[in-house]
């Protein structure tokens, strides 16, 4: 994967796959720290200890298209690269917390890519989850949530032209 964004709507989509009915997704950029850090959060079904154990493994999938995942090995490795790492919590029933970490000056750090299109990605194809997406740059923080969204245009999908372009004024206005 080019970008971490796209690392991202990967395991954004698996949490959706995980029957999510909410994401949150955090980033942080810490200059002064040298950091860049990632988080997935939902509430799927989540993952036994034995499975954990095995997903970073790009020979392991739970998947029935497909005989191999390389969604979190390979931000694994892009994390490791970076002189970072990746973990995950997850409990069965309760959902999964993924969360890699990078040196923001690393050479071999990927960049972060389109992440306000990839949030709008996920919720124009899943408009029934709600998402919320929150970045801390340096001191300065701002977040959108798809439940405010929705309780404030109750008529409207979240996927329709209207609200997807409310969503990407709403990514644009906060940086």
């Amino acid at each position: 994967m080019e970008d971490l964004s796209l690392h991202i709507l990967d395991i954004a989509e698996n949490s959706v796959a995980a029957k999510a009915d909410r994401i949150e997704i955090r980033v942080v950029v810490d200059k002064k720290k040298d950091c860049l850090s990632l988080e997935i959060i939902d509430n799927g079904i989540g993952m036994d200890e034995e499975t954990v154990k095995k997903v970073l493994n790009p020979f392991y999938t739970s998947k029935t298209v497909r005989r191999f995942g390389l969604g979190l090995s390979l931000l694994s490795e892009s994390a490791k690269a970076a002189n970072g790492k990746l973990t995950i919590e997850s409990e069965k029933g309760k959902g999964t917390r993924v969360r890699a970490e990078f040196q923001f000056s690393h050479i071999d750090r990927k960049p972060l890519g389109d992440i306000d299109q990839t949030i709008i990605t996920l919720v124009m194809g899943n408009p029934d989850v709600d998402f919320f997406y929150e970045m801390k740059k340096n001191n300065h923080t701002y977040s959108v949530d798809t439940r405010t969204i929705r309780a404030d245009h109750k008529d409207m999908p979240l996927n329709s032209l209207e609200e997807i372009k409310l969503l990407r004024e709403k990514l644009k206005k906060q940086k």
